[in-house]
């Protein structure tokens, strides 16, 4: 990987001939190494574990338990960075770190922090509901005392994320197989819930996992305001509602999609003529030199790797 310095806040390069003249705004050059931000936040998650098996009795303070969350209100917005178990604590670290090295020089810091406490905190009012809703159309007294935590809400939430800002990196699977990020929320979805069949108590994270995805696609669609441009919300139909599905489940989602329109839309329509609030053609510019950034960071980082051995070479040689 390419040795570069930590970036915190949104850094632009030189617009390419025509765009400055066309309004666009800068291109913007994701981050290359981890942030302060995502290991401060790594710090919280590992220490949340730490303290569960050091202090069991905090996960009646720390976690979502239905039965209990009227007294706890609290617990709807710390139970978010508790993980319960080493691998959650494990993966979710590596999840926030990976993701956020291209989200957070993108958004900046505050808005990074903003996206996180914000869909941390409906995912957990959410998943309260959802477990009261569950009980009584089951009757199964495990939902109200299961404790409900962990970083998973979030993680969804980053996915969207990188669909918004580079729809076509390959994120690695498993072995060789890679998807891009495009593909990886409807993915996600349709894993978790083959899961939920297969192991019961898996249904648990079904929720709040669809829910991060939801709030956060929500947020970026119509309410998120970006610090490079000062636009509100990513009307493209490159982030449409329907392009979260393959194109057959179309006549399902475009349905869902106008509904969406109607009710976060139709105030500022009546605006947009006189002084634009969302422009789809900025909206896309910007994500085709978000793609055209990553392919030549790529591109660097492979001709550094195939230069590193020549070098040594030489060397010998000498």
């Amino acid at each position: 990987m390419m040795e570069s310095q930590p970036l915190q806040e949104p850094t632009a390069t030189a617009p390419a001939a025509g765009e400055e003249q066309a309004g666009a705004p800068p291109a913007v050059v994701p981050g290359k190494e981890f942030t302060r931000t995502c290991k401060g936040l790594v710090v919280v998650l590992i220490g949340g574990y730490l303290l569960l098996q050091l202090l069991p009795s905090s996960l009646n303070y720390l976690a979502i338990i239905p039965s209990k969350t009227i007294p706890y209100v609290w617990t709807v917005f710390t139970a978010g960075y508790i993980e319960q178990v080493l691998p959650g604590a494990i993966g979710s670290s590596l999840g926030l770190l990976f993701c956020g090295k291209d989200i957070e020089p993108v958004w900046g810091r505050k808005e990074f922090l903003k996206f996180i406490i914000l869909v941390n905190s409906i995912c957990g009012i959410l998943a309260f509901c959802f477990a009261i809703g569950l009980y009584y159309v089951t009757g199964k007294e495990s939902f109200l005392v299961t404790p409900l935590s962990g970083f998973h809400g979030c993680l969804a939430g980053f996915l969207v994320a990188l669909k918004q800002l580079l729809p076509n990196l390959e994120l690695p699977m498993c072995f060789f197989w890679k998807i891009k990020a495009k593909w990886m929320p409807f993915f996600v979805v349709c894993f978790s819930s083959i899961m939920a069949f297969i192991v019961p108590d898996s249904i648990n994270f079904l929720p709040t996992l669809v829910s991060g995805m939801y709030v956060s696609w929500l947020y970026l669609r119509y309410f998120q305001r970006n610090p490079l441009t000062g636009l509100k919300g990513d009307p493209s139909d490159d982030f449409s509602f329907p392009s979260l599905f393959p194109a057959a489940m179309r006549p399902v989602t475009d349905p869902v999609a106008n509904l969406f329109d109607r009710m976060l839309c139709a105030r500022s329509r009546p605006s947009e003529v006189a002084l634009p609030v969302s422009d789809p053609t900025k909206a896309s510019r910007r994500r085709e030199r978000g793609e055209r950034v990553l392919e030549e960071r790529l591109a660097a980082d492979h001709a550094v790797d195939t230069e590193a051995p020549a070098h040594g070479h030489g060397t010998a040689e000498d």
